[in-house]
């Protein structure tokens, strides 16, 4: 009887790992092919309003998710503090895709500048949001101690990074309920998938990011709309000292336009296949050959030397 109850304990335990690991890969399967499994209508962008709202859109990714809205038929609300390079992209928006451009100059990092922004979008029906604009403290990994202007680094990071995306999402969720539809995008990264040494301020910023962007996403998914949270890895910015593209570092248009094949996917997508892979490897990574020192140290001396040679070749 003993022997009989072993087997069917252990038959039943094969059964379940079975079964989960067997829907782990069907799920993963569908990322595959994401315009089958996640199909969008090609009116989707514009069914959601007339306005986009992009943050950080002078270069890089937010730039990217600029040209793509307005070439999918949106007008753009684009936000940034440099004007003159703002004041280029809204040209190039314009001409390449025919839609009105608005300019806001605005510094995320600074205090009290939420309000102008609020008085400049009132009267505008926004159907997007994207909450890109986030900063690094220092391009270099290092220690949290370490940094020459720690209190400093402190305050522009969650004012950049977690500030600005609670701020943005209270200005412009309202709306959003009231008409029923609507979509937020809010960036985040790939190493808020485990605590990440050296770069320890940011991941942090990021994790909030990540946590806030599914917690409305259960609260507002039934109003309609739809909230999620973007966490790429190697994309080629600024941010990235502009590393040559390959199969896992994409460009910004790549990345957004592979990204919005996920919207459908869940409240977490890291953008694309070579990234969701990569996000699977580092949560299976044992943590202590991560914090290892020589691992920290290793990390460190790379970027050096990647951010030197790409200086060099500029």
């Amino acid at each position: 009887m003993s022997m009989e109850f072993s087997e069917q304990f252990f038959i039943c335990v094969g059964t379940v790992v079975f079964v989960y690991y067997g829907v782990k890969l069907l799920i993963f399967s569908r990322m595959l092919f994401p315009k089958l499994c996640f199909p969008l209508p090609n009116a989707f962008m514009t069914s959601m309003g007339e306005w986009a709202v992009v943050t950080g859109s002078s270069e890089g990714i937010g730039r990217a998710y600029a040209f793509e809205l307005a070439k999918r038929g949106m007008n753009v609300v684009i936000m940034s503090r440099n004007k003159e390079t703002l004041d280029q992209v809204a040209a190039e928006i314009t001409d390449t895709t025919g839609r009105n451009v608005k300019v806001i100059v605005t510094d995320f990092v600074k205090e009290n500048v939420f309000g102008e922004i609020e008085d400049q979008l009132r009267d505008l029906n926004i159907g997007v949001l994207v909450n890109n604009v986030g900063i690094l403290p220092n391009y270099i990994p290092s220690k949290f101690l370490d940094s020459k202007e720690l209190d400093q680094d402190v305050t522009r990071v969650i004012n950049c990074n977690v500030r600005t995306v609670v701020k943005m999402c209270k200005m412009i969720l309202p709306g959003m309920e009231n008409r029923g539809k609507g979509l937020i995008l809010n960036v985040s990264s790939g190493i808020a998938s485990i605590p990440f040494p050296m770069y320890t301020l940011y991941a942090a910023s990021k994790v909030f990011v990540e946590r806030f962007s599914q917690g409305l996403q259960a609260e507002y998914k039934d109003k309609g709309i739809i909230i999620q949270v973007v966490s790429p890895f190697g994309v080629s910015t600024r941010m990235a000292a502009f590393q040559q593209t390959n199969m896992v570092t994409l460009s910004p248009e790549d990345f957004v336009q592979r990204s919005l094949l996920y919207l459908r996917a869940g409240d977490k997508t890291y953008g694309n296949v070579s990234h969701i892979i990569m996000g699977w490897v580092l949560q299976h990574i044992p943590l202590k050959l991560l914090y290892a020192e020589a691992t920290q140290r290793s990390l460190n001396n790379y970027v050096k030397r990647k951010t030197a040679k790409d200086q060099g070749t500029k």
